[in-house]
């Protein structure tokens, strides 16, 4: 058996390692690696996942295909050709 002066160091051990896993770091947006993002019919500068006829940084286009995806790709009314 355990004397007791080893249990007493056992549980004081213990229970600094489970008060020590109660502390945090404070988390604040003063660090400088915050990245400011572009507006987003700027595109990301890879061409190739972008939709045919958007032009990258002309905002017109980008609205006109947000346009067009909201209506023909999802509204189900007019994809599976129903009528409302």
């Amino acid at each position: 058996m355990m004397n007791t002066t080893t249990m007493i160091r056992l549980l004081a051990l213990s229970g600094v390692l489970a008060l020590g896993a109660c502390g945090e770091k404070p988390q604040d947006m003063t660090g400088g690696g915050v990245k400011q993002d572009n507006a987003p019919y700027q595109g990301v500068g890879n061409s190739q996942y972008a939709q045919a006829g958007w032009k990258v940084g002309d905002k017109s286009s980008w609205e006109q295909q947000l346009k067009a995806r909201a209506q023909y790709g999802q509204n189900d009314y007019t994809r599976m050709g129903a009528k409302p």
